[in-house]
């Protein structure tokens, strides 16, 4: 698949998404951050907002999009994880409350070394990973590059090949369309092709919640707690129109075979954004999964299943 060919297409899928409402415009070089917000500063300059709660085992909540920013999932979920971990929800470059690099690099290596420099400035010796949809990847390429400083990962609803994620998104969003209205899709076409044009279509018919979440309920509550938030979107319109996404592309899968750490996996059955069988392609030695009902957002929409895993979970992890 062509690196250019695939971003044309995902800058239709993100400007249709809820997560991308807003115009995926350069933010100023630091926005402000929530007032409970910490700031930590990347070697390369650039300031990242933070913030810190629950308690437990140390837990970095890496964040999909890409550039969604983790405050939607601290406001509904916070409770929630923060019984089992002390959650440390980052905002990545050019994302959420933090800044943007001037430089525009958004590559997976400089993104994965901004996760370790703030585990370093946080003086944290091994954290668990719990990422959300894209930032699977980001997570995956942590731990395979740290493997010593992650004790345990959490993959929530998470990609690890975007490439077989827009497959499934392609296929599946297809059949939520209209039937009277949508435009035949060839399935012949380039991936790229049919991705942008049924994502395009999603979002002038309105459907794109459907993709998203397992009933409007859900919907409301995240469209809502994300009016006002703080929405840098400088990594989503950079990785864009850059070649950084090509690393991005990679399929991960293979490599959680080396990963030895313990994995829980979590995601929802009709979770298409990801696709529903995508678990069965990781690897991971010390792997279990919970398929719970719903689509891309299981920690929100059944928050007492996930609550009862991540309780079991967080208990078998080993203590410093």
């Amino acid at each position: 698949m062509r690196p250019h060919l695939l971003r044309a297409a995902l800058v239709l899928c993100f400007a249709c998404t809820p997560a991308f409402a807003q115009s995926p415009a350069a933010a100023p070089a630091a926005p402000a951050a929530a007032q409970r917000a910490s700031g930590f500063t990347t070697s390369d300059g650039v300031a990242l907002a933070y913030t810190v709660s629950g308690q437990g085992l140390p837990c970095l909540f890496v964040h999909g999009g890409p550039g969604s920013g983790s405050e939607a999932v601290e406001a509904l979920s916070g409770d929630l994880l923060g019984k089992h971990f002390r959650m440390i929800y980052l905002d990545q470059r050019g994302s959420g409350r933090s800044a943007s690099d001037q430089k525009k690099d958004y590559s997976l290596d400089r993104v994965v070394q901004d996760l370790e420099e703030l585990r370093a400035s946080l003086k944290i010796d091994k954290w668990v990973l719990m990422p959300h949809s894209f930032g699977g990847i980001i997570a995956t390429a942590y731990a395979r590059k740290y493997p010593q400083r992650v004790s345990g990962m959490v993959l929530m609803n998470s990609i690890l090949s975007l490439p077989a994620s827009m497959e499934s998104t392609a296929s599946y969003g297809y059949t939520l369309l209209p039937a009277n209205g949508r435009p035949p899709l060839d399935p012949a076409a380039p991936l790229p092709q049919r991705f942008g044009m049924v994502m395009a279509l999603l979002g002038q018919t309105k459907q794109t919640g459907k993709l998203m979440y397992g009933d409007p309920a859900s919907e409301a509550r995240v469209d809502a707690t994300r009016r006002g938030l703080a929405a840098n979107r400088d990594f989503a319109a950079a990785l864009f129109s850059s070649g950084a996404i090509a690393a991005y592309l990679e399929d991960l899968a293979p490599a959680t075979a080396a990963l030895g750490m313990p994995v829980l996996v979590v995601g929802g059955k009709e979770d298409y954004v990801v696709g529903p069988e995508h678990y069965k392609t990781f690897r991971f030695p010390k792997q279990q999964v919970l398929l719970v009902p719903g689509r891309h957002f299981s920690m929100i929409e059944q928050p007492a299943e996930v609550d009862k895993a991540l309780a079991g979970f967080a208990a078998s992890l080993p203590r410093p």
